[in-house]
C-alpha cells in the first residue's frame, strides 16, 4: 500500500520570493503522510532549495535549466499516484488536492485541474483590463492549461510521460486527452497571480503562441478551435466589457502581431521563461508584511 495519498511535483527556477507562500498553503491542513511534495530546484541562483527544505519537503537540485527537465526529475523520485504538477507561485490547498484526487478516481477520467482564480491585487491599469477580458473569453473554454496545476492518475500519466521539451507542458497535457478524459474540478480552486503589466502580458502571449505552434507541430489538435475576435464583439454587445477594455485587448493583439512579424524578419525565437513581474510584486508584498 502506498504511504502517500498523492505526490506533488513543483518545478522551481529562482522562486525564493514565492515558494514559501505556496508550500505553506499546500501543507497547512494536510495529514502528516498525506502528500509527498517534491520541489525540483533547477538552475537556481537564489534560496529556492533552502526555502523548500525549511518546509520539510523533498528537494532535488539540478544545474540544468528547463521546466520539462525538472518535471522528469520529479517523476523519477515520486512514489505514488495520483500525481500533481504545480507551479511554484500558485496557491493550492490540501482540500483542493483531495478534490482533484477524487476526480481522477472517477471512471474514464484521466486528468483534471482546479478552476483558476486570478489574484489581481498587484495588477494595475491596462493589464487589469486585459486579464478581465481574457478571463471572460476563456470562461467556456477552460481546460487543464492556465490553472497552474494539473493532476494525473496512473493511466493518464502513462499517456504523457516522460514530458517532452515543450514550452507549454500544461497545454501538452491538455491536448493529450479527449474532452471526456479531462475535466475541470470546479470544487477545487487554484490561486494564480498573472502578469502585472501590459509588456509582461505581451511577452507571455508570445510564449503562449510559440507553445501552441510547437504542439501543433506535434500533431496534437485543439479540440476547442481557435479563439476569434467575434467572441470579443459578443462581450461588447452584452455589455460584459466596455469599450476601453476591448481597446486594451485589441492593442495587445495588435502588438503581438507586430512582434511576431518582427521576430520572423529577424528569425528570432521566443524562449520559455517565467513571468518576473508577478514574482516581484509578491516579493514586495511579503516585504511589507
Amino acid at each position: 500500500m502506498d504511504r502517500y495519498t498523492a505526490s506533488v511535483v513543483i518545478p522551481a527556477h529562482n522562486e525564493e520570493a514565492v515558494l514559501a507562500r505556496g508550500l505553506t498553503t499546500l501543507l497547512d491542513g494536510a495529514g502528516a503522510d498525506e502528500l509527498e511534495v517534491i520541489v525540483v530546484a533547477n538552475a537556481c541562483v537564489d534560496g529556492t532549495a533552502r526555502v523548500a527544505r525549511e518546509h520539510g519537503v523533498r528537494v532535488i537540485e539540478t544545474p540544468v535549466p528547463g521546466k520539462a527537465h525538472a518535471l522528469r526529475l520529479g517523476d523519477e523520485v515520486a512514489s505514488t499516484f495520483p500525481r500533481l504538477y504545480a507551479d511554484a507561485d500558485v496557491d493550492l490547498t490540501a482540500d483542493a488536492v483531495r478534490v482533484l484526487v477524487s476526480t481522477v478516481a472517477r471512471p474514464g477520467v484521466l486528468a483534471t485541474s482546479p478552476a483558476p482564480r486570478y489574484d489581481l491585487s498587484a495588477v494595475r491599469g491596462p493589464a487589469r483590463r486585459l486579464h478581465k477580458v481574457h478571463d471572460l473569453l476563456m470562461a467556456d473554454r477552460r481546460g487543464l492549461a492556465g490553472a497552474g496545476v494539473y493532476c494525473l492518475n496512473e493511466a493518464g500519466h502513462a499517456r504523457v510521460a516522460p514530458f517532452p521539451d515543450v514550452i507549454s507542458d500544461d497545454g501538452f497535457v491538455h491536448r493529450s486527452f479527449a474532452p471526456g478524459e479531462r475535466v475541470v474540478s470546479t470544487g477545487a480552486v487554484s490561486v494564480v497571480r498573472p502578469t502585472t503589466t501590459f509588456a509582461a502580458s505581451l511577452r507571455r502571449r508570445l510564449r503562449v503562441r510559440q507553445g501552441n505552434q510547437q504542439l501543433d507541430a506535434l500533431g496534437l489538435p485543439r479540440s476547442e478551435g481557435r479563439l476569434g475576435l467575434g467572441s470579443l464583439v459578443v462581450l461588447l454587445r452584452t455589455r460584459r466589457i466596455g469599450a476601453v477594455d476591448a481597446s486594451c485587448y485589441l492593442a495587445l493583439v495588435g502588438a503581438e502581431r507586430v512582434q511576431v512579424w518582427w521576430r520572423r524578419v529577424r528569425r528570432a525565437e521566443v524562449s520559455w521563461g517565467t513571468d518576473g513581474s508577478s514574482r516581484q510584486a509578491m516579493a514586495t508584498a511579503s516585504g511589507r508584511g
